[in-house]
């Protein structure tokens, strides 16, 4: 497609190309904005080879020719990019920033796209001349075959708000990414976390996302799992941002309730690709290391902050661990419990 050009933007650097970061990347590119792709060389391969296709629920489709792609296996030397999204998993953040501080220039705005909650001093400690902005994806990216990125749930993007980032809204909805700022971003990070604590539950159950939403055991355990990180929440003093129509008490009592009535009120839930699977279960399919520390881990420690303990999500998190622990022919998930 000939792309409908918007504001007019300085270049964007995306680091980490992946599934969210090839997704974000070529949306705005298609919507005219110049993107260096910085990645892995098995996606920078497939990329060279394929081209990018991009595709969402609501049947948009948007096609990159390779030609058209700018790949770069490392940081392309002397880049100015006036916006970065960084998009590696969290456990590579510290050691990217690093990176990223030693070859950008100093102010540079990064989006820092990771799940979990953005550790602002361990961050700014790796890369203090940068601005560093944490934001949330609130969606899920799946790949559909060579080249093709599919965006399998639905969202808005969140960002935290700064000056050098007012101008970008307009450019992001251009592309089909609608992204909001705001003052506060630590109750949207906490949201999206208890959201995100599905991503073991699925990871675990070996369905794809909306078969295990329908699956009443998993869905009670994503529910216990939420219900116990609320209460830890709460007796922190955080007020998480609610990520649905419902207030989260409501949400813990809709995904207890039978199949049937589930899928009657949770419609908009379910409106989710047959084929969606969390990240983490593609993390553990491919013997990657997972977000869990980030996720539950962050549920565990908070709670033992407050001198208490969260069984559930440190049992799940253990579980995690010794299916990632195992090697490739004996990683089976253990049984619900």
């Amino acid at each position: 497609m000939t792309p409908d050009h918007g504001p007019s933007v300085g270049p964007v650097l995306v680091m980490g190309a992946g599934l969210v970061g090839s997704y974000l990347g070529g949306r705005l590119q298609a919507a005219g904005a110049r993107v260096d792709f910085v990645g892995r060389p098995s996606v920078l391969d497939e990329l060279a080879a394929h081209g990018l296709v991009l595709t969402d629920l609501a049947g948009g489709r948007h096609e990159l020719p390779a030609p058209a792609l700018h790949l770069h296996p490392a940081l392309p030397a002397g880049a100015r990019p006036s916006l970065v999204l960084l998009c590696v998993k969290r456990p590579a953040l510290i050691d990217t920033l690093a990176e990223l501080a030693h070859a950008l220039p100093a102010g540079t705005p990064v989006l820092c796209c990771q799940n979990g909650l953005f550790p602002a001093a361990e961050a700014r400690a790796a890369a203090p001349g940068l601005m560093l902005l944490p934001a949330m994806v609130p969606f899920n990216v799946m790949r559909r075959g060579p080249g093709h990125f599919h965006q399998g749930t639905a969202g808005a993007l969140a960002a935290q708000d700064a000056p050098a980032l007012r101008p970008w809204p307009a450019v992001f909805r251009q592309a089909g990414l609608p992204l909001s700022l705001r003052a506060d971003l630590r109750p949207v990070q906490w949201g999206k976390l208890l959201l995100n604590l599905n991503n073991p539950v699925n990871a675990l159950s070996g369905l794809p996302l909306r078969a295990q939403l329908l699956d009443a055991r998993h869905r009670r355990r994503f529910a216990s799992l939420v219900a116990e990180a609320l209460s830890v929440l709460r007796q922190a003093g955080v007020e998480p941002q609610r990520m649905t129509p419902l207030a989260w008490d409501r949400f813990v009592q809709v995904l207890r309730l039978p199949t049937p009535l589930f899928r009657l009120l949770a419609s908009r839930m379910l409106r989710i690709d047959s084929h969606a699977r969390s990240s983490m279960a593609e993390d553990l399919a491919a013997g990657r290391p997972t977000e869990i520390d980030y996720l539950c881990g962050e549920v565990v420690r908070l709670a033992r902050e407050q001198g208490r303990r969260a069984p559930l999500n440190a049992r799940i998190a253990d579980d995690i661990r010794q299916v990632q622990a195992a090697p490739a022919a004996l990683r089976r998930p253990p049984a619900v419990r």
